[in-house]
Parts: C-alpha cells; structure tokens; sequence
C-alpha cells in the first residue's frame, strides 16, 4: 500500500507540470496573434496614423496611447511565460545543457515590457497637431525606448537563428529554412530602416517582417505542444 501511494503521489506532480507547461506554452501562441490584432485595429480606426510612416510604438501617444502601452506589456509577459515553458519542454530532450532560444524569447518579453513603460516620442504628425517630419529632439524615455527595442529586435532575431540551427541538426529542414529565413528577413528590412531613413516601402517591409516574426514564435510554440522537446539540439 504505501509504494502505491507513493507511486501516486510521484505522478500528481508530474501531470500538473506537464499541465503547467502546456499552458505557458499557450502563452506563446497567443502572444503574437494578440499584438499584430490589436496593431491592425487601431492603424484602422486611430486618426492620422500611417503604418508607412509611423512605427507602432508611436500608438503609444495620444489619448488612446493606453491601449498600446498595454498591448506592450501584456504581449511582453506573454512571452516571458512562454520562455518559461519553452526552456522546460527543451530541458527534458536536452539533459543539463543550457538553452539560448528560450533565453532569448525571455529577452524579447522582457524587451516589450520596458518599451511599453517607455514610450516612445509623437512625429511627423502623429497623434494629430504633431509638427510633421521627425522631432528635432529625443525625450530620455523615448531613448530608453529604441534601446530596449533595440535589445528585443536582436533577441527575436538570434532566437530565429539559433532554433534554425537546432531544427537543421535534427533533421527538420523545412522548419530550418523557416526560421532562418524569417530572422534573415527582420535583420535586412531593419537594417533598411538606418539605410533608407523615410522610405515608406521600407516602413511597410519592416512591419509585415515584425508580423512574420511574431507568426513564427506561435507556429513555434504550437510545434512545441505537438512534438515537444524539437528541437533538441538546440538547448545543448
């Protein structure tokens, strides 16, 4: 009697983890779709803003500025949980080996929370009564904005190319061209930005590659719920 309890007792644990993990996982999968949704509805229905000329942060102005700022933060703690999830469903194929991907998904979450406590400055006429073209000055929060960013962009983008390189070594060609390419394609259309400084297709470029990109960690996080532990390789 007592090793069967015992034995029941061991497989609570086990089975509210795997619950646990499954629903930080969710997380990820909910994150992305939930940013670009509520980005799209209000570059609908907010007065004068222009996606070939505004960047989305600067929905954070305004007085609806708020719902923004909250797509920020909530956005951002969805990845943090979904890092969470992801590094123990790799730890288990991984053994003791550290894991830079879900690592670099924590950054990315921990990124769009300090850009949604950092708003970004109005421009070129957004919200409405800005002076158009760019602000001749920079507020220090809209400094501390294009840091952490910054610092978000580069995580999205090594996270592509570290799961590329996971998927590639387990055999899963088509999720490694996948990955690959969709961090190949948000480092190009960003460093266009520094290039083509007010080129609207480039604008434009850059915000359907930061929605590819967020299509990427949900297809990722469903892959995870699917055929956990792939990649592997990655966390090693």
């Amino acid at each position: 009697m007592t090793e069967n309890l015992t034995t029941a007792a061991g497989r609570v644990p086990d089975r509210v983890a795997a619950r646990s993990t499954r629903t930080l996982l969710t997380c990820g999968i909910l994150a992305g779709p939930l940013y670009v949704v509520v980005v799209v509805l209000q570059m609908l229905t907010r007065d004068g803003f222009d996606i070939s000329r505004h960047p989305a942060s600067m929905l954070s102005n305004g007085d609806q500025g708020w719902i923004q700022i909250a797509t920020f933060v909530v956005t951002g703690l969805l990845f943090v949980a979904y890092a969470i999830g992801l590094r123990r469903m790799l730890g288990r194929a991984a053994g003791r080996g550290g894991t830079w991907g879900p690592r670099l998904i924590g950054v990315l979450g921990a990124g769009m929370v300090a850009a949604g406590c950092f708003s970004a400055d109005p421009a070129d006429g957004f919200p409405p009564g800005t002076p158009l073209g760019p602000p001749t000055t920079m507020s220090w929060h809209a400094v501390v904005h294009l840091l952490v960013a910054g610092v978000a962009f580069l995580a999205l983008i090594a996270a592509c190319f570290v799961f590329a390189r996971g998927f590639a070594s387990s055999g899963h060609r088509g999720w490694a061209v996948f990955s690959a390419s969709t961090g190949a394609l948000f480092l190009g259309t960003w460093l266009s930005l520094f290039g083509l400084q007010g080129a609207r297709v480039v604008n434009v470029a850059f915000a359907v590659a930061i929605a590819l990109a967020l299509a990427w960690t949900s297809l990722l996080a469903a892959h995870q719920l699917t055929r956990p532990g792939e990649p592997g390789e990655t966390a090693r």
